[in-house]
């Protein structure tokens, strides 16, 4: 079954600065006046309307413009990227950039807005955006027509699934003759580099928790790619015979930096060893094994435990990088790991980054996460309560971007 999107930190409004610089005119054309006219916009209902409301006729004003075709491909003032971050519903691909790395990221190919749209049967998807960065690969596909079901993907299954015993009444409640199922719904999609089918294991799909109608598909690990390519994405909607099918080129230049420092630490019986760092304008990639009985503090003893081991990384200014995905497993931890994990760009200039392995404390009845929080809603607030191993810390030297 597919895995779902981890809510993103929340960084909804870059897409916008993205279509913005994305333009074919000119610098400078038209983008300073339209700019001037929605912050004004902004500024004037600042002490006229409750926060919800102006930032919804804020986002109305901007789409509409947007919309028209109008804007330049110019600069985005650090004021006006402030405002545009107060807009609800942009989507998760593109969180934990800021405007100068989404700059960057499209001077360089990085970061498109294809917009590519196809209709079967009235309902049509559209490719809104791409991202790849060398190391991994997303995108989003958006759907618009009349009636369509409150969530974006298919909660059938098919009707010759397996069953668990634990699982075997929610299958079976999801069991739903095609003819039967409600019409909107996407399908798991496949996609294409170059005409060959992608399988990779770490591929996430999943409702784009912050965009109404859309859907995000991300690969974590596709090896080693061409920086220019043929991107084929395949996708079907529930009630509709028609395939839906887009193509679009992707070529960036890739100034990826590639750090190997295969460099070990060793604390007790538990050691690892950094084997890559690599380092985007969007991503960085951390790639490293470990083995041996992960230590525990005195507080991880008795009724409680620590987790496996996991990894922080800190720039040069002491500033944690967020992971893209974080995993809990409810488990007595493994002696051995291969980890494989993404985190947000490092900021122009970083000299070295820390690694700072810690472990979270568990109850081992039940393996519940001591200090976890969530709201309301079941958003996390608070992983829980890390346990660093300064003896463990790692310092990495980054060469010059």
């Amino acid at each position: 079954m597919d895995k779902h999107l981890t809510p993103p930190y929340e960084r909804e409004m870059d897409p916008l600065e993205n279509w913005i610089h994305e333009s074919v005119m000119p610098r400078g054309s038209m983008s300073d006046q339209i700019m001037k006219q929605i912050e004004n916009r902004a500024i004037q209902r600042k002490t006229t309307k409750p926060k919800f409301a102006k930032r919804a006729v804020l986002a109305a004003s901007v789409v509409g413009i947007l919309g028209a075709g109008v804007v330049g491909a110019g600069f985005v003032s650090p004021t006006m990227a402030a405002t545009l971050k107060q807009i609800p519903g942009i989507g998760s691909i593109f969180y934990g950039l800021s405007s100068d790395e989404i700059q960057t990221a499209v001077d360089k190919g990085i970061l498109s807005h294809p917009n590519e749209s196809v209709t079967h049967d009235g309902i049509t998807l559209t490719l809104s955006d791409v991202l790849y960065d060398g190391t991994r690969l997303s995108f989003s596909i958006e759907r618009k027509g009349e009636n369509l079901p409150e969530g974006s993907i298919s909660p059938y299954v098919p009707m010759d699934a397996k069953t668990e015993n634990s699982d075997g009444e929610w299958v079976k409640a999801h069991k739903v003759p095609e003819k039967n199922q409600l019409k909107g719904y996407f399908k798991h999609p496949e996609v294409q580099i170059n005409g060959k089918k992608v399988d990779s294991q770490q591929f996430i799909y999943g409702d784009d928790p912050h965009k109404k109608n859309s859907v995000v598909g991300e690969f974590m690990q596709l090896g080693s790619l061409p920086d220019e390519f043929e991107l084929t994405v395949k996708t079907s909607m529930t009630g509709v015979n028609e395939p839906y099918e887009f193509k679009v080129p992707v070529k960036i230049d890739n100034t990826m930096i590639v750090v190997q420092p295969n460099e070990t630490k060793t604390s007790n019986n538990f050691s690892y060893t950094v084997k890559e760092l690599k380092s985007t304008s969007t991503t960085t990639r951390l790639v490293l094994d470990s083995t041996g009985e992960v230590p525990a503090s005195q507080e991880q003893t008795g009724e409680y435990a620590p987790t496996m081991m996991y990894y922080d990384i800190a720039d040069d200014q002491g500033n944690i990088l967020e992971q893209r995905k974080f995993g809990y497993f409810h488990s007595k931890p493994k002696t051995k790991y291969h980890v494989d994990e993404l985190y947000d760009a490092l900021k122009p200039n970083t000299k070295y980054v820390t690694i700072k392995p810690f472990t979270l404390t568990v109850k081992p009845t039940d393996w519940s996460i001591v200090g976890q929080v969530n709201d309301k809603v079941g958003n996390e607030v608070k992983k829980g309560d890390k346990t660093y191993i300064k003896e463990l810390e790692m310092k990495i030297p980054v060469p010059a971007q």
